[in-house]
């Protein structure tokens, strides 16, 4: 059975009916976001989505290094640390399309995209985002930010062409068959470049255009079943961050688009870029009509804040012994600069400020530094030293306020994995209450 179907029908039904449910989506390749959101959907008796991006895991590795089957059992092998039932896991390909490939010609980048879902189609994955939405070098009209719906929709319908080949030849039963994400306007993986607001809301017209073409494009191809499997449009709700900043969601502003969709029984919205957005805001989607909502660096953004309180900590009970400490940020800052790719297209401004970025920056790019072996090898020793001795409350209290209102309220015990693991709860919280 394939789990999402069922559990997707379900959100549908209570959203037609008027009643808030949703699900919310964990994109995110840090093993300890995934163990720490595994413990979390333990203890509130929920499935789990775990999604992977065209550009974290694809036929060529990614930039984890992983294929689709590799990043599977990736995720089955925490389950089976943490003892959370493979059954409830829900797994997801996000983005899968040419974005990895955009700056190739649209034929190279394209059969290079075919490759990429037949490859996520035989590691069984339930959930397909599929996305043609960014223009290639070869096209014109990429090239100013906005390509053709029509060249967008035919895009998809063809890698959807490829995952139905793989589904129907390889698996027999058609209970497993995946259900299909679509759209045109959406926002760019990982939050946005730009350090201007970002109000550029999905125009109502456009998103009833972007529906009915998509159909067309799936029966030109004769996928007519697999449109019957299309369950998910994404939509520009205007929220967004960037750098430095936050747009909140404003739901006086996308009342039309939920309208839309009501006409559409079988259909929901997916919300992308809801990292760091507020509890109330999150709730307030579910409400107006988001099914799922996707979060990911703000997850490792909080992993992150929590590793390098902890660093500050080290330093506070050991300031005669510099010689051990991990110096974590200054090993993950040394990683950043001797291998730029992953942040340099993010981060403008002069030197200090693309420090600051590297550190502090909502985008969060220092989450694909955390598997470097320096880095890892920085963090293990942190553990270490913070093993020696008993962090005092008082320092908790100083540089991790909140994990110490958490430790005085019996919710957590005084280590250092614990208070990790709370900070990144605090961000799972806001989902939850918003589902």
């Amino acid at each position: 059975m394939n789990i999402f179907k069922y559990t997707l029908n379900n959100i549908i039904k209570s959203q037609k009916n008027g009643v808030p449910k949703g699900v919310y989506s964990i994109c995110s390749a840090n093993e300890y976001v995934i163990e720490v959101a595994m413990k979390y959907a333990l203890q509130k008796e929920i499935n789990i989505l775990i999604e992977s991006t065209s550009n974290q895991v694809n036929q060529l590795g990614g930039y984890t290094g992983m294929k689709p089957l590799d990043f599977a059992n990736f995720i089955f092998s925490i389950a089976s640390r943490v003892k959370f039932p493979k059954n409830k896991i829900i797994l997801g390909g996000d983005h899968l399309g040419p974005n990895p490939w955009k700056k190739e010609n649209s034929l190279d980048a394209m059969k290079k995209a075919c490759s990429m879902v037949k490859e996520y189609a035989l590691a069984g994955y339930s959930k397909i985002h599929l996305d043609a939405s960014m223009g290639m070098v070869d096209d014109s009209e990429g090239k100013c930010g906005t390509l053709n719906p029509e060249i967008i929709v035919q895009r998809e319908a063809r890698l959807c062409l490829e995952v139905e080949k793989v589904y129907k030849n390889t698996f027999r039963s058609g209970s497993i068959l995946p259900v299909y994400v679509i759209g045109t306007e959406v926002p760019a993986p990982g939050g946005t470049k730009e350090a201007r607001k970002n109000n550029e809301i999905s125009n109502p017209f456009n998103f009833k255009r972007t529906i009915e073409l998509s159909k067309k494009a799936f029966y030109d191809l004769n996928l007519k079943s697999a449109w019957e499997r299309v369950s998910v449009v994404v939509v520009n709700l205007g929220i967004e961050y960037n750098n430095k900043e936050v747009f909140e969601y404003n739901r006086n502003n996308v009342q039309e688009l939920f309208r839309i969709i009501k006409q559409y029984p079988s259909l929901v919205i997916e919300a992308h870029s809801t990292d760091y957005q507020s509890g109330s805001a999150l709730r307030n989607m579910v409400e107006d009509g988001v099914a799922i909502l996707k979060v990911g660096p703000a997850l490792t953004f909080a992993f992150r804040e929590a590793l390098f309180a902890l660093c500050y900590i080290e330093k506070e009970l050991f300031p005669n012994k510099p010689e051990i400490h991990s110096k974590l940020i200054e090993v993950l800052e040394e990683m950043m600069l001797e291998n730029p790719k992953y942040w340099l297209d993010y981060y403008k401004g002069n030197e200090e400020e693309k420090k600051l970025a590297r550190k502090y920056s909502l985008l969060d790019r220092s989450r694909y530094y955390w598997n470097v072996p320096k880095v890892k090898k920085a963090v293990g020793i942190l553990f270490e030293n913070l093993k020696k001795k008993k962090i005092p409350l008082t320092l908790i209290s100083q540089f991790m306020p909140i994990q110490y209102q958490s430790i005085k309220d019996g919710v957590i015990k005084n280590n250092p994995k614990e208070l990790i693991s709370d900070n990144i709860v605090r961000v799972l919280d806001r989902y939850y209450f918003a589902i």
